[in-house]
């Protein structure tokens, strides 16, 4: 864990989504996220291992949740998979299947492939089970996978959905390559992350909106996940904060996750005075131990392929038994 203080502010109990699937639901929530951008973004692995502390923090989070599944994955993808870091933990806790990491940057790929000396469980494990210890690695776009259908048994993706432009689209592509009864689990930013950076520009004057992404919320997460044929998923939230000496450091953090892959950013703020501005109105944000919080929404979701079935004609029908929505 880094040295930035990380709280867990509030914690949403896990709930199922209810959503009755929309074709127009693709239109409404994809954001226009230049995939190029956020190659180019990620191009420099450097640049993002400052945020790695977080990306730790919460795929250490996810796999609290994924001990409570019962699950013996033969083959596991782990979309999104960057430098490799969440590839040990994974064959740790499978260490009988194949592993596959998918990014979408060769930069992050060639960073994964780097050899790195192993802990003494992976060097016996290596013994035990020769050839499985590795994990093969591929480049290309969540919502086009190498892959054939009914080929996965558990799909990971920690942090990263929120870089694809049309998630619906991505989790369509995942359960195609998921086998029945296979298990998707991911987590992404949610639409609080970041809004103390918001709040700066807005209260600075800087006449253009903050620069970053406009993330999904937990429940439109739901009913995509519906809408593609997922059994009954499983959504949950929490706030976490991360606390900063100063304005300079929140915003190489804010950096270091990813920046800007907007089509509509802005290119540049216009100018030093301008930026000031921005970090003026952070260090009024000052919390009353001196330090300035920055929020992080994490949304965690999980949720199985189902058995279709088929009418007497034929048509695949898949069963959904979902709660009501509250009045």
């Amino acid at each position: 864990m880094s040295e930035r203080p990380v709280h867990s502010n509030s914690a949403a109990a896990g709930q199922q989504a209810s959503a009755s699937p929309d074709a127009s639901l693709s239109a409404s929530l994809s954001a226009p996220i230049d995939i190029a951008l956020v190659r180019r973004l990620f191009s420099r692995p450097q640049r993002v291992a400052e945020a790695d502390f977080l990306r730790r923090e919460i795929a250490n989070r996810m796999h609290e949740r994924l001990a409570l599944i019962k699950i013996a994955p033969q083959h596991m993808l782990d979309a999104g998979c960057g430098a490799g870091a969440d590839l040990g933990l994974l064959h740790t806790q499978f260490p009988a299947a194949a592993l596959l990491g998918l990014d979408l940057s060769p930069a992050m790929l060639a960073q994964a492939a780097a050899p790195r000396p192993p802990s003494g469980v992976q060097r016996w494990l290596s013994k035990l089970l020769p050839g499985r210890a590795g994990a093969a690695l591929v480049c290309a776009d969540f919502s086009q996978l190498p892959l054939a259908a009914n080929s996965l048994d558990l799909i990971w993706s920690n942090l990263a959905l929120h870089w694809h432009a049309q998630p619906d689209r991505v989790f369509a592509e995942w359960r195609r390559v998921l086998r029945l009864h296979g298990l998707l689990m991911f987590s992404c930013f949610g639409p609080d992350t970041f809004k103390e950076l918001r709040s700066a520009f807005a209260a600075s004057g800087v006449a253009q909106a903050a620069p970053v992404l406009p993330f999904v919320d937990m429940h439109d997460f739901g009913d995509m996940l519906v809408g593609a044929g997922f059994a009954t998923p499983v959504m949950d939230m929490e706030t976490l904060t991360i606390t900063y000496p100063n304005a300079d450091k929140l915003l190489a953090d804010v950096r270091a996750l990813g920046g800007n892959p907007l089509r509509t950013r802005a290119r540049g703020l216009g100018g030093r005075r301008r930026w000031q501005a921005v970090k003026s109105a952070l260090e009024r944000m000052r919390r009353a131990d001196g330090t300035i919080g920055l929020t992080i929404e994490v949304i965690y979701g999980h949720a199985f392929r189902p058995v279709a079935r088929s009418t007497a004609q034929g048509e695949a029908i898949i069963r959904f038994d979902l709660p009501k929505k509250p009045r």
